[in-house]
């Protein structure tokens, strides 16, 4: 992995976060957004240009990949690369979660 990507992507905004994680199955940005809506209560909505350049942005840095087009909605998936970012990116906040409840982080 390149260091320049993991000095970009890590850590990583929220909405950066929930479109890797919500990639792990393929969709489109309609549905990413729903999905991060369920995901988070209500609390985080992803706005059509955030989400669309975000997607453009990680398509570009191959974190995702385009699948296929659907009813005029491009599908996405993550890619072997994006999955190595959102792993390290799990990794980062579990440590911060067992930091804040006073314990060592194990790894």
């Amino acid at each position: 992995m390149e260091e320049r990507l993991k000095r970009i992507y890590v850590p990583m905004t929220e909405t950066g976060f929930y479109i890797l994680f919500c990639l792990q199955e393929e969709m489109h940005g309609y549905n990413i957004g729903k999905k991060v809506r369920e995901l988070t209560g209500g609390e985080i909505a992803i706005s059509p240009g955030t989400m669309y350049g975000t997607l453009s942005k990680m398509e570009k840095d191959g974190l995702i990949e385009f699948v296929r087009e659907e009813e005029k909605r491009k599908i996405y998936r993550i890619t072997g690369l994006g999955e190595q970012i959102l792993q390290l990116e799990i990794k980062r906040i579990c440590r911060l979660y067992q930091n804040i409840r006073g314990e060592v982080y194990n790894g």
